[in-house]
């Protein structure tokens, strides 16, 4: 079977299990090849949903039986700290997010906060400076990249 046409069948199934397919790789590491998956969805995902993935995906190849020689499948998600897409930030409205920005604000290019709302042009974030809560508009035009963040 032909890597693109097992990638299409992979990214099927991932579609119907209600994830997406972020990347897929098929190579040689470590003295044996290598089946490697990452995903991502909206919500969180946990370590229980890749072991159940897992055993999905596990199921539909041995069915598929794509490869005549032993592979290892290696799966995982994003993270925690996923990178996200401008364009899809009003998933992750009261998130807690780290913005990398293109031009400072208030000297800054770099703020984390609570991701308080999205609208076509700009987002809001709440952040704490000292003792207070400062909410800072952003313009999307001016974000460089933009992550989840884990709150401490």
């Amino acid at each position: 079977m032909e890597l693109n046409q097992l990638k299409g069948l992979i990214e099927s199934k991932v579609n119907a299990l209600g994830y997406d397919l972020v990347e897929f790789n098929y190579g040689h590491k470590d003295g044996q090849d290598l089946l490697s998956i990452v995903v991502d969805k909206v919500s969180e995902i946990d370590m229980d949903m890749i072991v159940n993935l897992t055993h999905a995906l596990n199921e539909y190849l041995d069915e598929l039986n794509p490869f005549d020689k032993p592979y290892t499948l290696d799966l995982s998600s994003l993270g925690a700290e996923k990178p996200l897409k401008v364009e899809q930030l009003s998933n992750y409205v009261n998130k807690y997010v780290n913005v990398h920005l293109i031009n400072p604000i208030k000297g800054e290019n770099i703020y984390e906060g609570d991701l308080v709302s999205v609208s076509d042009d700009k987002i809001i974030i709440s952040y704490r400076q000292k003792t207070r809560s400062i909410n800072l508009e952003i313009l999307k035009a001016n974000i460089y990249k933009i992550r989840l963040a884990i709150k401490f």
